[in-house]
């Protein structure tokens, strides 16, 4: 009878707390200890797992603090919800075989998650989504304290760590890269660290990732004013993570740290308006592609001292802030320029014709602005579908050839083993208008042979002409509030794929290495646009869209001498920029 008692008890306790989060589904159980927990993913309509541990004692009436841990080449969420706890593989035991289960660890009083991320792929793109897409269910099923919210990850997820970490700085308390690969771009990001600790730990011996690497990391963080730690195992090779997470020492780092949620100075690097703030700073207008930069501080109250480099505008949302009150005037010292404004709850500031001036940015029509600012990489990093033709006159075996080419480029297989990302593959007519409303479109053919190509035609700026021959061409282009990537004429992946690189990185003239599988690696390396004659080893001319959408005239003439493609010449529309 205690037994029965005991169990309807058990059961009671599960189904509270999945309505108190929320989120009660058949099918998932939430209990105390690690366990697998999905979401679904509007990328390609998957559930998606992730590891997730929740304290013995769990009570819901309180919040808890968070570490979100990612794993690293080759691994999985449960091996990484395994390897912050301290729990490498027992002698002899490979990882498929420590993939199977959970072992007993000492418990802690935080909740962690740990994404699979589509397997080995980076951090960047759609396994970033995913990063973000769990951090958002936890917080939906479980109360977590925001300001305790911290990150950390091994090899591929250390690097992930640097990348997720600074590129959006204001969602973490601390982060702990332990023997980091950060993909390319991440060091024009170490400035926004300023307002939180990094513990970097790192095998002596490690041959894959060198530790002069981290080193220089270390140094140069050190140098920009960041609270930096570093461990360094002499002899220890890419095994780091197993000394860094020993006797789960990570959980007790991360307690001595709190998110300032209103640090008096904010620094901020960012060349995306998909990164476009920080604390109290928002980025109005850059030019994406470039990097841009502030340095604000409010060195007393209602007083701030700012210096930007290649902004346009910018927002400094102060209501909350404790050296800032509303209505009374603000004095600024702005790039060496003297400014008074009183604002009520948040300062706007634009650049006009050099100067300085307190209104607020609005974007001109076709501009680029937040979801519509390229690069190529952005249209596969959220929900798309790839489509071919198939009307006209085409024989059945040339359609066949056609939608053969759009499945291998959706195909996201990996050196490392299968990236589990499904986008659909679809005949143009096929195409229903929830597709249109939901999906950025990958565009195979041209104008004669794909019928959406027909129907944007008069809005896109580049046409590969039908009698092309040994050429590809291949752009991003905002089109509905989605994305469309073109590609006509060759497929801009290799026939083979480039070999690993050695512990020295990437052969000489070739492009950065990525974990990007399949024909999705080589678009992480691009920009908005780039026509190439046989391979992209043989660009014509490949770069960025100006601010307006409209290509640079250089690379329009360039384009042009090779007298197979037609260029739009649309007045104030996008086109040509002069």
């Amino acid at each position: 009878m205690n037994l029965l008692v005991r169990r309807q008890a058990l059961s009671f306790a599960t189904v509270a707390l999945l309505l108190m989060a929320g989120r009660a589904s058949f099918g998932q159980t939430v209990k105390s200890g690690p366990q697998v927990l999905t979401f679904f993913s509007g990328v390609d309509d998957t559930e998606q797992p992730y590891g997730l541990y929740l304290p013995k004692n769990f009570n819901p009436a309180r919040k808890y603090p968070l570490v979100v841990m990612l794993h690293g080449a080759g691994s999985n969420h449960r091996l990484a919800l395994r390897r912050v706890f301290g729990k490498s593989n027992l002698p002899g035991e490979n990882d498929v075989e420590a993939t199977r289960y959970f072992p007993e660890w000492r418990d802690v009083d935080y909740i962690v998650a740990s994404p699979l991320a589509r397997g080995t792929m980076g951090y960047q793109g759609v396994p970033e989504k995913d990063v973000y897409d769990v951090l958002a269910d936890v917080k939906s099923r479980f109360p977590i304290d925001e300001d305790r919210v911290y990150l950390t990850g091994l090899s591929m997820g250390g690097g992930g760590t640097l990348w997720i970490g600074l590129s959006r700085p204001d969602t973490w308390a601390a982060i702990a890269p332990v023997c980091p690969a950060p993909p390319p771009g991440t060091s024009g990001l170490a400035s926004n660290a300023l307002n939180f600790p990094v513990h970097f730990f790192q095998g002596g011996a490690d041959p894959l990732v060198r530790p002069e690497g981290t080193r220089e990391w270390v140094k140069r963080l050190q140098d920009l004013g960041t609270k930096v730690e570093y461990i360094e195992y002499p002899g220890v090779g890419h095994n780091s993570w197993e000394n860094a997470y020993k006797d789960e020492a990570i959980f007790d780092w991360f307690a001595k740290f709190h998110r300032n949620r209103y640090p008096e100075r904010v620094r901020f690097s960012t060349s995306r308006y998909k990164y476009d703030q920080a604390y109290w700073v928002h980025i109005d207008e850059l030019t994406p592609g470039t990097p841009a930069s502030i340095d604000v501080r409010l060195t007393s109250p209602n007083r701030l001292e700012i210096a930007t480099s290649a902004l346009g505008a910018f927002t400094l949302r102060l209501a909350g802030h404790p050296r800032f009150t509303a209505g009374r005037p603000v004095e600024l010292s702005l790039d060496g320029q003297t400014l008074s404004a009183r604002p009520a709850d948040s300062l706007s500031l634009v650049r006009r014709d050099g100067a300085w001036v307190a209104a607020k940015y609005q974007a001109p029509a076709h501009s680029k602005r937040p979801g519509a600012e390229g690069p190529i990489a952005d249209a596969i990093a959220a929900r798309h579908i790839y489509v071919y033709g198939a009307g006209g006159d085409a024989p059945p075996e040339e359609v066949q050839a056609r939608r053969a080419q759009a499945a291998r480029a959706a195909d996201w297989s990996s050196r490392f083993g299968r990236a589990m990302v499904y986008p659909r593959v679809v005949a143009d007519k096929d195409v229903r208008p929830s597709d249109l409303d939901s999906s950025n479109l990958i565009l195979f053919g041209t104008r004669e042979t794909n019928t959406l190509i027909a129907k944007l035609a008069d809005r896109l700026p580049i046409q590969l002409n039908a009698s092309a021959a040994g050429y590809g061409l291949l752009y991003v282009y905002p089109a509905g509030g989605r994305y469309v990537l073109v590609s006509s004429g060759l497929p801009w992946w290799p026939a083979e794929p480039a070999p690993l690189p050695g512990p020295a990185g990437p052969a000489p003239g070739r492009r950065p290495f990525t974990f990007a599988p399949g024909p999705a690696g080589p678009l992480m390396g691009l920009e908005d646009y780039v026509l190439f004659k046989g391979s992209l080893e043989n660009v014509v001319a490949g770069g960025r869209f100006d601010g307006a959408w409209r290509l640079p005239e250089a690379d329009a003439a360039k384009m042009k001498a090779t007298g197979v493609v037609t260029l739009a010449t649309m007045g104030h529309d996008p086109g040509v920029s002069h």
